[in-house]
């Protein structure tokens, strides 16, 4: 019997970082960049927005924030799929309301 192997097509994401002027501030985001990120799922995008923005080699020349710490907000806009905001937290990535960008 032959099994199909299902993969996930990868696709751009559209993402969005965004930091407070100062780190461990909670007001005051601000969007610092944007790119399209190249991933198989959200997860996986965010994963490749960490690693690339938190490895010097690997992070944009015009990049103006700093490195990903806790704290720091990524929007993954996806169309009409939705916008999906996701928060650094000290266990990893969690999803969090729109409302905490002010």
């Amino acid at each position: 019997m032959i099994r199909a192997i299902t993969k996930r097509a990868a696709k751009q994401y559209d993402v969005t970082i965004f930091q407070t002027p100062k780190y461990r501030d909670n007001k005051g985001y601000k969007a610092v960049y944007r790119i399209m990120i190249h991933a198989n799922s959200r997860k996986s995008c965010l994963e490749e927005t960490f690693s690339r923005f938190n490895v010097t080699d690997r992070i944009p020349a015009n990049y103006p924030g700093r490195f990903l710490t806790t704290g720091d907000i990524v929007l993954i806009d996806e169309g009409r799929a939705g916008h999906f905001y996701f928060q650094l937290k000290p266990g990893g990535w969690q999803p969090i309301n729109r409302i905490h960008i002010r």
